[in-house]
């Protein structure tokens, strides 16, 4: 029997609208939560909404926005505030990357991945924290990256962002300790997803073998699902045995010359 029991849930899902956050919220509403879906795409959003509600039988509200603009917590809750909605699970999943040389990169693009990946995190998670606490028996949960777990060369902003939200997920699990929410960072790999589409390139995978959406969102859900879940997951067994070689058994100097190395075949 699982740990949590999502039914009487209503679970916030950012990047609803394909790769992981579609499939976190295939996988939650499969476990019972009514689900509030969050991106820029309606059209697909209400295409996942009504396959939801057709083989769930659960309430899926769709809310299209754009994350990069200011205030996007405050903005946010006020439009499920209109719903008259409250949120007791949340997974902040929206985020993208920038592949190439970081003094080559469109300064324009590089704010707005900081405002997605960095601002939003922070600033949604700030604005639901509290009702999360409250309601004490959900889940919050970060989509942070392999790419947190060293600097990243021609993805360096990317590897920052992730960086951050590792950081600053694994913190507020401590903070949370003792009030029933369950604070999670999910760190996958490269994933079968519309992630490299938008990157621009595949090859940004360096080459390494894409997971599935499934698998990853099933080890998260599984992390969450344990008496004690840690503050932090890896997906992928490989992934979990790179990030500890990395640490243990290589010097910075040459974790970084090898993450150059594999980004470059994409270059």
């Amino acid at each position: 029997m699982p740990a949590v029991d999502y039914h009487g849930h209503t679970t916030l899902i950012t990047g609803a609208s394909a790769g992981l956050g579609a499939e976190f919220a295939r996988q939650l509403a499969a476990r019972g939560s009514d689900l509030v879906l969050v991106a820029r795409r309606r059209d697909r959003l209400e295409e996942l909404a009504t396959e939801l509600r057709e083989q769930h039988r659960i309430q899926v509200h769709v809310v299209e926005m754009d994350l990069a603009t200011e205030h996007p917590g405050q903005a946010l809750a006020a439009q499920v505030a209109q719903l008259g909605l409250h949120v007791t699970s949340l997974i902040n999943n929206a985020g993208f990357a920038t592949f190439g040389p970081f003094h080559q990169a469109d300064p324009d693009r590089l704010r707005r991945e900081i405002a997605v990946d960095v601002t939003a995190v922070a600033d949604i998670s700030r604005a639901f924290i509290d009702q999360l606490r409250t309601a004490g028996r959900g889940v919050l949960v970060n989509v942070a990256s392999m790419a947190a777990y060293q600097p990243n060369p021609r993805m360096a902003l990317y590897g920052a962002t992730k960086a951050f939200v590792l950081s600053l997920t694994e913190a507020l699990w401590e903070e949370s300790r003792g009030t029933g929410l369950r604070v999670l960072a999910l760190s996958p790999g490269a994933t079968r997803t519309e992630f490299f589409d938008v990157v621009g390139t595949p090859q940004a995978a360096g080459g390494t073998r894409l997971a599935s959406p499934v698998d990853v969102v099933r080890t998260a859900l599984a992390a969450l699902d344990r008496r004690n879940p840690p503050p932090s997951v890896i997906a992928g067994r490989m992934n979990r045995v790179m990030a500890f070689l990395a640490r243990r058994l290589a010097t910075r100097r040459q974790v970084i010359r090898a993450i150059g190395r594999l980004t470059a075949k994409g270059a």
